[in-house]
């Protein structure tokens, strides 16, 4: 079984072609895609409205996470966490839009600080996001 069969199975979703190769996107590129990213990708075997729904799906089961970039695009990112559920994700940290080769990361590693709101508001999501110039177009500056 590969690793998108094995999400698959791991998250209860059913192993549709659009499934597993919509997740095999995700594993391959490593940043970010929104749907328009996937359309171009995969879309002249699947569908707009089946990308769409497999998106949905994922999202529901806490496989992926979604993302506002700072251009205001909607993408989504795999969950690196296995504690991510249909009742919570536990996406607590920084995404990253490169303002040079407009792809999002998710810096998995770098937390979002605690913030003590006032009494009677709460938190159902947070996000924070940071822009500039990501390390492989850093290496290709210098380089």
């Amino acid at each position: 079984m590969n690793k998108a069969q094995e999400l698959l199975s791991d998250y209860g979703l059913r192993k549709t072609g659009c499934r597993q190769e919509v997740l095999r996107q995700f594993l391959e590129k490593g940043y970010a895609l929104s749907h328009a990213d996937l359309e171009k990708l995969i879309g002249d075997r699947y569908d707009r409205v089946t990308i769409y729904r497999t998106l949905y799906s994922f999202e529901e089961k806490g496989l992926i996470h979604s993302i506002n970039d700072v251009g205001g695009a909607v993408k989504f990112a795999l969950c690196q966490q296995q504690t991510c559920s249909q009742e919570i994700h536990h996406d607590n940290h920084i995404h990253f839009s490169c303002t040079a080769c407009s792809q999002t990361f998710c810096l998995n590693e770098v937390h979002i600080p605690h913030i003590s709101l006032p009494q009677g508001y709460q938190v159902s999501r947070m996000h924070f996001s940071a822009e500039g110039i990501c390390k492989g177009c850093s290496s290709q500056i210098k380089g």
